[in-house]
């Protein structure tokens, strides 16, 4: 794969104008992420109105790679269950890690088809970092119960 590939439309136009980029005021949840390696940074806010995700944003500063995994992400789990998100999350994973599709349930699968322009990054290691922080970062969040959770992709 050219690494021309890996950029495609969708990650140039989430990079460069992602979607949901701002602080959430007063969220129920939020976690800080560092991806030591690189030096990205992220730090995901949630809302949850019982277990399903009502309001979601994010910040920080990374390659076009996190930054469009961070915006995709959070228009994709907006409105999901907790235990959606966990099932887009794995899918996303497994596609980066091993390029292996896990199978969603049919109301996913939609979901799991708009990470895919991401999946490129399996073919670069030091990328899947980039691709997973965000992901990682809003696991963290929602296992904080609500309080500030950093976690570190090293």
């Amino acid at each position: 794969m050219d690494l021309r590939d890996l950029y495609q439309d969708i990650i140039l136009d989430h990079g460069r104008s992602p979607r949901n980029f701002r602080v959430l005021d007063d969220p129920s949840h939020f976690a800080h992420g560092h991806n030591p390696l690189c030096g990205d940074k992220v730090t995901i806010f949630l809302r949850l109105d019982g277990d399903r995700i009502v309001e979601v944003s994010f910040e920080g500063k990374g390659c076009a790679i996190s930054t469009a995994s961070a915006s995709l992400m959070t228009e994709i789990v907006l409105n999901k269950t907790l235990p959606e998100a966990e099932a887009l999350f794995g899918h996303f994973h497994s596609a980066v890690t091993t390029g292996a599709d896990t199978g969603l349930p049919d109301a996913l699968v939609e979901d799991g088809d708009r990470l895919r322009p991401l999946a490129g990054v399996k073919a670069y290691p030091a990328r899947v970092k980039c691709a997973t922080l965000a992901w990682h970062t809003l696991e963290a969040a929602v296992k904080g119960g609500g309080l500030a959770t950093p976690i570190k992709t090293e």
